[in-house]
C-alpha cells in the first residue's frame, strides 16, 4: 500500500515510569482509534528526559530490550494492528546501556531496534555519560504498512545518517526526540534554534525524497529550567510541512501520507540519480588537512 496514517504522540512526562507508559498506551489507543497504523513515540517517553544530571541512580531507569515494556506495546500493536516505534533506556548488559528504538509490527511481533549512533555531551544534555553509541549501524524495517527507517534526536543533525537510511530502501524517516529550550533564553534564540531543528530535517526528506516524522516531547522539565518545545511534524519529501504541532500541548494526531510521492519527486529532482558516490570517500574522513 503507498497511502499510509502516521500517528504522532506528543506527551509531557513525570518522574513516575508506570504512568508514562500508561499515558502512552493510551495515547497509542486515541492515535488507532482516528485511523492510525504507525504511531511513533517521542525519544525515552517512559520518564523525565535524566541525562540533564550525571547520575548514577538513572541507570535504574534501563530495561532489557525487548523485556517488560515491549511486551506491553507488542500486546498493544497486536491488539489494535497498528505499528508501534517505541524509544527506550537498554540495559544491555552490566555497565554497557544505549539509547535505543524498537519497532512492533501490526501482528504484534517486535521487529528489532536501532541504536542510536551519535551521542550529544552539552550542557543539560550529557548523553555520553549514559549512552554507548549504537552499533548495530543504521536500520530499516519492513512492518505491515511501509518500510521505514529510525534515527534519534541528534542523529536528525547529520545528513550522513538520514542518506544511509534512504539507501537502505526506507519510504519513511522517523525521528524520537527530546530537545528544548533552557527557560532563560530570549525568544530570538528560540526561535533560531527551533528553525535549525525543523530546516535541517525537511533538507534530509528533499535530498532523498521521502517523508520525515519528526516526535518531539514537551512540557516544564529540571524544575522548570527546560522547556521542551513540542513542534513535531511532518514533511513530504520536497521539504514542504503537512503537519505541526504547537509548542505548549500535548497532541496526539494522524496525517495520512502518501509513499508514492517519492518517485515522483526523485524523478523530477533527481539528486539520487546524479550523486557522484565515486567522489565521496573524503566523507570517511574526520578533517581534510591541505597541504
Amino acid at each position: 500500500m503507498s497511502k499510509v496514517k502516521i500517528g504522532l504522540v506528543q506527551m509531557a512526562c513525570t518522574a513516575d515510569k508506570h504512568a508514562n507508559v500508561n499515558k502512552a498506551v493510551a495515547e497509542v489507543r486515541v492515535a488507532a482509534a482516528k485511523g492510525a497504523q504507525i504511531v511513533c513515540l517521542q525519544e525515552l517517553f517512559t520518564s523525565l528526559y535524566f541525562c540533564d544530571v550525571e547520575d548514577y541512580e538513572n541507570f535504574k531507569l534501563a530495561e532489557a530490550i525487548p523485556g517488560a515494556t515491549t511486551d506491553t506495546l507488542g500486546a498493544l500493536a497486536k491488539e489494535l494492528g497498528v505499528v508501534i516505534i517505541a524509544s527506550l533506556f537498554e540495559k544491555r548488559t552490566h555497565g554497557i546501556y544505549h539509547n535505543t528504538t524498537a519497532v512492533l509490527d501490526a501482528d504484534g511481533a517486535y521487529l528489532g531496534k536501532y541504536r542510536k549512533m551519535h551521542i550529544p555531551d552539552d550542557p543539560a544534555f550529557y548523553e555520553k555519560f549514559y549512552f554507548t553509541p549504537g552499533d548495530l549501524g543504521y536500520k530499516t524495517f519492513k512492518t505491515r504498512f511501509a518500510t521505514i527507517g529510525i534515527l534519534i534526536c541528534w542523529d536528525q543533525w547529520y545528513p550522513e545518517a538520514a542518506r544511509i537510511t534512504a539507501l537502505m530502501g526506507a519510504e519513511i524517516l522517523f525521528y524520537p526526540t527530546a530537545i528544548g529550550w533552557a527557560t532563560h533564553q530570549d525568544e530570538h534564540t528560540n526561535n533560531e534554534q527551533y528553525n535549525a531543528w525543523q530546516t535541517i530535517q525537511r533538507s534530509h526528506a528533499v535530498a532523498n525524497g521521502v517523508h520525515v516524522v519528526s516526535v518531539n516531547r514537551v512540557g516544564f522539565e529540571q524544575n522548570g529550567a527546560m522547556k521542551f518545545w513540542g513542534g513535531s511534524f511532518v514533511s513530504n519529501p520536497f521539504g514542504n510541512l503537512i503537519y505541526k504541532a504547537s509548542h505548549d500541548e500535548e497532541e496526539t494526531t494522524v496525517v495520512e501520507i502518501d509513499t508514492v510521492e517519492t518517485d515522483r519527486y526523485r524523478t523530477h529532482w533527481p539528486f539520487m540519480r546524479d550523486r557522484r558516490i565515486d567522489s565521496y570517500q573524503p566523507i570517511t574522513k574526520r578533517y581534510i588537512d591541505e597541504d
